[in-house]
């Protein structure tokens, strides 16, 4: 009798592993990234949430934004890179920004990022 093996070969576990090592790696690099990003929108969301934005100047604005980028450790955007708008009697506050990660050697990926403080 002649029986059909079964299985992966050893040479597609290790293009499989490669492939799984170089996505994790990839993840490890651009994660913190996003996470920074999604705590500027909090910072920025936030803001408007609590009603501080109510009857101050844009300046007071600037310094609450710099004064929860603080507690979060968001270092990539400052309270002087915001742009702060009011569509339909609310204040929306709104930023872009690039961010580079080096990959290997000379390949580098660009992420444009860009946040605002509305619901929409």
């Amino acid at each position: 009798m002649h029986c059909k093996q079964r299985g992966v070969t050893m040479f597609g576990l290790l293009i499989v592993a490669i492939l799984v090592v170089v996505a994790a790696v990839g993840a490890m690099k651009i994660g913190p990234a996003y996470i920074e990003y999604f705590s500027a929108k909090k910072a920025a969301v936030a803001i408007v949430a609590s009603g501080e934005v109510r009857n101050a100047t844009v300046a007071d604005i600037r310094k609450a934004f710099d004064r929860r980028a603080g507690i979060d450790n968001v270092n990539v955007v400052h309270g002087s890179d915001l742009e702060i708008t009011k569509e339909g009697g609310e204040v929306v506050i709104s930023f872009a920004y690039p961010k580079k990660i080096p990959l290997f050697g000379n390949v580098s990926l660009l992420i444009e990022f860009a946040g605002s403080s509305s619901q929409n």
